[in-house]
């Protein structure tokens, strides 16, 4: 996934846990950030599925319940080095923790967006990668939200409501059979 976001310029803020955070946008500015964060979403469902078909081959069907839920947020946030024994690159504020949350309530397989990030992919002409969640989701600190759905790409890839398929990923190409696939909750922004 780290070579997916290093092709796509996304900057990996850090892994926590089993969370992947990462941003488009810093710590050097894109205006297409939001496209760029989506799509990259879409690359880390896509080559999910690509390792879970791999491990079901090698480990067994029960590795098939593996899958990932993807939380996507816009806006400013802050960062700095933090320093002691590893010094590292850090991201705080209200976007991270949006994102966050947009990740815990997404449900596997899903990427969820806010309506940040949908009105500036509707902006980039990307209107029909987008679809209102049915309902308001309750977001802590926030209150109930509406949000929306980054739509799941066709084999042909056009976006669709629901289901979908893969298209022609090569999964050799992406997972070398020595790559660890351990990781099972994004947290990504843009």
């Amino acid at each position: 996934f780290d070579e997916v976001a290093k092709r796509r310029g996304i900057f990996k803020v850090e892994t926590v846990g089993d969370a992947y955070v990462a941003a488009a946008g810093v710590p050097n500015y894109r205006d297409d950030h939001a496209v760029v964060i989506a799509r990259f979403a879409e690359n880390m469902l896509d080559h999910l599925r690509l390792i879970v078909n791999q491990l079901e081959t090698t480990l067994g069907p029960d590795t098939g319940d593996l899958d990932i839920r993807i939380g996507i947020h816009s806006g400013p946030v802050t960062a700095g080095v933090l320093r002691g024994d590893k010094g590292r690159f850090q991201l705080f504020g209200d976007t991270m923790n949006m994102a966050s949350r947009m990740e815990s309530t997404a449900g596997a397989g899903n990427i969820q967006i806010t309506a940040e990030t949908s009105a500036l992919l509707k902006a980039a002409g990307k209107e029909h990668w987008i679809e209102p969640r049915e309902g308001k989701v309750m977001v802590k600190g926030k209150g109930n939200l509406s949000t929306f759905w980054l739509k799941k790409r066709s084999k042909g890839g056009s976006h669709v409501s629901s289901g979908g398929s893969l298209g022609s990923l090569d999964a050799q190409e992406w997972f070398p059979k020595e790559e660890n696939a351990e990781k099972a909750r994004w947290n990504v922004l843009s």
